[in-house]
């Protein structure tokens, strides 16, 4: 038993830096729970809080979460100083939740573009330090650097069950793309360094800039909101990107869930909360409490 677990944490691991699992997978069925966290932007402290609210690891953080699937939307890097901690927490957790049965989720956002584009001008300084230098820094998230092939691997847009996750959000530009071809658009486009403004990894209206469905008028979005989950047989769409300064918030009747609550002390500072998905039933975790959100009720299925 011990040979076969020791193969199941070398095969998790090599997964993890190469993103093998993650070039070929972008849904999962029958996932009893779910934590979505949002932009993490460098505070590793708030990042760790939330998973010990959620009961993701223990003291000395490792994995306790079971078969709980853990969604990060992306935004790990820039304005605080430890995005790199952040980072390594992530790809252990993804070795150790496999053996349970669970799942690690980290998606790409924006600034995690940025920082392989080579644009450092929202990198603390603390994080230049961490990796010796800023030369050493871009060394790490170039195109062979180790954590360069770990943001390059990872995907942009996940199903789980009847939601889906990713950064920005989905434009009218991209509402028919499925889910593989979105993955495949972004990763192609990193492997050519193909970062115009038109293109996917950097147009305003692309997956992980995209921020309509957070401030855009509701009667204008609706129709797309409706045709995406249509297109995807999904019912909700959960994203950051953009700060709810209330908490999670969901818009029209909790088909759009927004949880980038601005909780990074580098940025924001606001009171550190993150989504939790039980069974079908939907929770904001806070330090002070649960609270369970009105879309709850009979509105996913797992």
């Amino acid at each position: 038993m011990k040979i076969i677990r020791y193969i199941v944490l070398l095969l998790a691991f090599v997964a993890s830096i190469f993103g093998l699992a993650a070039a070929d997978e972008y849904a999962w069925d029958n996932v009893d729970r779910i934590v979505a966290i949002g932009d993490v932007h460098g505070d590793y402290e708030r990042f760790l809080q939330l998973l010990r609210l959620t009961g993701l690891v223990n003291d000395e953080n490792a994995w306790t979460g079971g078969k709980t699937h853990l969604v990060q939307v992306g935004d790990v890097l820039d304005r605080g100083p430890k995005s790199k901690f952040v980072i390594d927490l992530l790809r252990k957790l993804s070795v150790e939740a496999r053996e349970e049965g669970g799942y690690v989720h980290p998606l790409i956002g924006n600034h995690e573009i940025l920082i392989t584009k080579g644009d450092t001008r929202y990198v603390h300084p603390g994080e230049f330090q961490l990796f010796g230098g800023r030369e050493k820094f871009l060394q790490e998230f170039g195109p062979s650097g180790n954590y360069g092939s770990w943001v390059r691997n990872n995907n942009t847009i996940i199903k789980i069950n009847d939601l889906l996750f990713l950064h920005g959000g989905i434009s009218p530009r991209y509402a028919k793309y499925s889910l593989k071809k979105i993955n495949q658009a972004v990763r192609q486009s990193l492997d050519h360094s193909d970062y115009g403004v038109d293109g996917i990894l950097m147009s305003v209206d692309g997956p992980l800039w995209y921020r309509g469905y957070a401030v855009g008028n509701i009667g204008e979005f609706s129709p797309n909101v409706d045709r995406v989950l249509s297109n995807h047989h999904a019912r909700h769409i959960v994203v950051g990107h953009t700060v709810s300064h209330e908490g999670i918030k969901t818009r029209l009747n909790g088909r759009v869930i927004m949880i980038d609550v601005g909780y990074s002390r580098s940025y924001l500072g606001n009171d550190p909360a993150c989504l939790l998905i039980e069974k079908g039933r939907f929770y904001e975790v806070r330090s002070t409490g649960i609270k369970e959100l009105e879309l709850s009720r009979g509105a996913s299925k797992r």
